[in-house]
């Protein structure tokens, strides 16, 4: 037994070094390429099915929607609500131009309101626009003086009478007569150019 109060000639032990945090594993650079790659290609392809099936944006090249929609106007077409709902007499649809289009530029696609669905029977007399011997309540802004007259036409099965709120100004179902509901693309409910004119049709 060694005397109290005296230095014994051992070392003392040495500090415990502390442990270094394990190294983080790193994704391999191919693994996280894959990954980018495999996100781009799932956006691309949201974005083609929601073009394709959904939602789709159109460019008012003319004044015959005036003064709903004027020249140089960017809209967003709902297709969803052709696929699955209804037609209504007053919606802005955008539909494929039909053959017998021909009142200036080639164009594939044309945008007009729906005045009378199938079934309907449409006439003019002077401004006024008549729907089954009724005076046509056009609660949306429009022009006058109406233009070309309406005859006396019965829309056809699944046919859509259309014209343009530029009622003097607009090539229409007046010239070339009613369009099938398989040419509709889809109705047209906001506007997203320009920004000062942003909002719902």
């Amino acid at each position: 037994m060694e005397p109290m109060g005296l230095l014994t000639s051992e070392e003392p032990p040495p500090p415990e070094t502390p442990l270094a945090p394990a190294p983080v594993a790193r994704k391999p650079r191919r693994r996280a390429l894959i990954e980018w790659a495999a996100i781009i290609l799932v956006a691309v392809l949201v974005s083609f099915l929601l073009r394709t099936f959904a939602f789709q944006t159109f460019f008012i090249p003319s004044g015959s929607m005036e003064p709903t929609l004027q020249v140089g106007d960017r809209i967003i077409v709902n297709k969803l609500s052709v696929t699955f709902g209804t037609i209504h007499i007053g919606d802005i649809v955008v539909f494929k131009a039909p053959p017998a289009e021909n009142c200036g530029e080639p164009v594939t696609d044309l945008v007009k309101r729906v005045i009378g669905i199938p079934g309907d029977h449409l006439t003019s007399r002077g401004n006024t626009i008549y729907v089954n011997g009724k005076k046509l309540d056009e609660k949306w802004p429009h022009t006058e003086p109406l233009g070309q007259a309406i005859g006396n036409v019965t829309v056809p099965k699944n046919n859509y009478f259309m014209m343009g709120d530029n009622h003097s100004d607009s090539c229409d179902s007046r010239m070339w007569g009613t369009v099938p509901r398989s040419d509709i693309i889809g109705k047209a409910f906001v506007r997203i150019w320009p920004l000062r004119r942003i909002g719902f049709i």
